[in-house]
């Protein structure tokens, strides 16, 4: 089911108006939507290397402003999806994050952004925990933009070479962004608690 969701998302990335294609589905999957916009930010960064960077924008903005939906959801409606979320596959990623959030707030959800973890777990959990809005958006631009500034650069510098193998390095980039932003995180935290 999954795949063959993914290729009908990446054969999009052909239609004539593929950047409102990929604005709709970058705000679908900040909320709802199983799918990462990156499958179909790749393809036409590849085909439009000039268009790269705005590509990236549209990307960002319209994940964010899927991301303020999930957030609603968390802080208006979340006990009319409590049930469905606790009972999903991703119950445990939720309950942690929503642990996280508590603790470490903006840092979090700006990790979100990087992670393959699905953003739409973040979004909704910072709504439930109650997380103040300005770092909430402030935290989703710079991770989410992060992520798609960062696979636009690679496709320009690293062309259809590089396209053909990003599905296969997503998870690992995902994860090596995370460990990367995590231990730059509780260096801060050190030299703070030093001072």
């Amino acid at each position: 089911m999954f795949t063959a969701l993914y290729d009908r998302v990446l054969s999009w990335s052909a239609h004539p108006r593929a950047p409102s294609i990929l604005g709709a589905l970058s705000f679908a999957e900040s909320s709802f939507f199983p799918i990462p916009p990156d499958v179909m930010l790749a393809p036409m960064c590849l085909a439009r290397p000039l268009k790269a960077f705005w590509y990236a924008t549209v990307c960002t903005l319209t994940s964010v402003a899927g991301g303020l939906l999930g957030y609603l959801i968390g802080r208006l409606a979340f006990t009319t999806v409590e049930g469905w979320l606790m009972g999903s596959s991703y119950a445990p990623a939720f309950n942690h994050a929503v642990e996280a959030f508590e603790t470490h707030g903006i840092w979090y959800i700006l990790l979100a952004g990087f992670s393959p973890i699905p953003y739409k777990v973040f979004t909704v959990s910072a709504g439930v925990v109650g997380m103040p809005i300005a770092p909430f958006v402030a935290g989703s631009l710079m991770g989410r933009g992060g992520r798609f500034f960062l696979v636009a650069s690679l496709i320009r510098l690293g062309g259809e070479s590089f396209a053909a193998r990003l599905r296969g390095w997503v998870d690992l980039i995902g994860w090596l962004t995370v460990a990367a932003v995590a231990i730059g995180f509780l260096a801060w935290r050190l030299i703070g608690g030093d001072s």
